[in-house]
């Protein structure tokens, strides 16, 4: 089966920018690409009026199956993924059971191969029971058949674990995608960033030291192991500059951030912390200054900052109605990712278009050996926008069974209208949307 793609403008890494071209693929895989492209095709799809990138490639979300289905499920959360642009997620270990030795990770994979839309590529635990102590897993025995190694949701704590942790993993040839956090830093009760709103508001802040001082330790392990590491969810100017130092002294680190980090500071806040609706701004990390924001801005473009992640972390709407003390931590991001993006970085002129790109489809494929996207030779992994639509982030509208979204509200350009992985269309709003 071939099918010819006529009438869209196709993103190209050189230019940074879309341009008028026709994409022929041939059983999922593209074998042409071109302003006039004289091969056969048994089927025609018009994409007139839309630009075309590779499919979104999100190496850190959460699809809480098995384990918390009552928060996202692999069916829900697939699809929302297909919704927002993306056709391959790496999804994050914090499940029931955790995904932390082969039995585990085969009974995930399971429900993966039932229920996902688009490609899901599990993360296996760094130790056992996802603790972030103990026992580090048999990184060996499940390698193959994971995105990488990570304990999300907690920091891995002593050294000596971590550098176990390094040493097995590189000899896995595999990649550990560590969350950062030194819990012994952070006061009890503290959900938002010790900062302004924290000390007007007589509450406690979580330090950007607790994200910080692990960066930096294990910087140092894996320049001691040589591991492929990389960094999940920076939101600290200190880890920004200490990953750029890292990087300039030839350490094998890679890095992301996340939309919300990038648009959003403390100054965004709710004026009311206890209000229910405030609970939408409580992730962890949490957001920190305006001068992180502009530092994270800064890493991006001078590529200290590899990828965009949007740590989707849904959960259900008891859980995120009781104000940034009480909510818990984690938003719902896939859907609203790109339209965000290119409306407050692109069309503004603080980022350009291909940068965007850049890192939430190359460099994460890149890194993490994703393969696919939209090259003669590569598996067609595609998405559609009418980049002049204009809509309104609304949560009520979600695929997500999670609607918590510090942007509700907000009006964006850019609609997706398709999302095809080989010859599979996983999104099509003219039939879903």
């Amino acid at each position: 089966m071939r099918t010819r793609y006529v009438d869209g403008l196709i993103f190209n890494r050189v230019s940074g920018r879309p341009i008028p071209q026709e994409l022929v693929t041939e059983n999922g895989f593209v074998i042409a690409r071109g302003e006039a492209v004289s091969v056969s095709a048994d089927r025609v799809v018009s994409l007139r009026g839309l630009a075309v990138f590779p499919g979104f490639a999100d190496v850190h979300v959460h699809l809480r199956e098995p384990g918390f289905s009552y928060k996202e499920t692999i069916a829900s959360g697939s699809r929302a993924c297909a919704r927002g642009g993306y056709t391959v997620v790496c999804a994050m270990p914090n499940l029931d059971p955790p995904p932390d030795t082969p039995e585990h990770l085969a009974a995930e994979q399971a429900i993966i191969d039932r229920d996902a839309v688009i490609r899901v590529l599990p993360y296996g635990c760094i130790t056992m029971g996802q603790r972030g102590e103990g026992e580090v897993t048999d990184m060996a025995a499940m390698a193959g058949h994971t995105a990488g190694f990570s304990d999300d949701g907690r920091g891995v704590r002593d050294r000596e674990t971590m550098l176990e942790a390094m040493r097995r993993c590189a000899a896995a040839d595999s990649i550990i995608s560590a969350h950062c956090e030194d819990v012994s830093l952070i006061p009890k009760g503290a959900g938002i960033h010790d900062g302004r709103y924290a000390s007007e508001h007589g509450l406690p802040g979580i330090p950007s030291a607790s994200e910080t001082d692990p960066i930096v330790r294990d910087i140092e392990l894996c320049r001691e192991t040589g591991c492929r590491y990389h960094v999940c969810h920076v939101s600290a100017k200190e880890s920004v500059e200490a990953i750029r130092r890292a990087k300039a002294d030839g350490v094998n680190i890679t890095c992301e951030t996340a939309p919300h980090y990038l648009l959003l500071c403390e100054d965004d806040l709710p004026a009311d912390p206890n209000a229910p609706d405030s609970g939408r701004f409580k992730m962890n990390p949490p957001l920190r200054g305006r001068e992180d924001r502009e530092a994270l801005l800064e890493a991006l473009l001078d590529g200290t900052i590899d990828c965009i992640a949007t740590d989707h972390a849904p959960h259900s709407a008891e859980e995120k109605a009781k104000g940034l003390t009480g909510s818990a931590m984690g938003i719902t991001g896939i859907e609203a990712a790109f339209p965000v993006l290119y409306t407050y970085l692109a069309e503004t002129g603080k980022v350009p278009l291909g940068v965007l790109i850049d890192r939430l489809c190359y460099r994460p494929r890149e890194r993490f050996r994703l393969g696919g996207g939209i090259e003669p030779g590569d598996r067609l992994e595609m998405t559609a926008f009418d980049l002049h639509a204009s809509s309104i982030v609304d949560p009520d509208r979600f695929v997500s069974l999670g609607h918590a979204t510090p942007f509700a509200g907000r009006p964006v350009h850019a609609v997706c209208r398709l999302t095809v992985i080989g010859e599979r269309t996983v999104w099509d709003a003219s039939t879903e949307g």
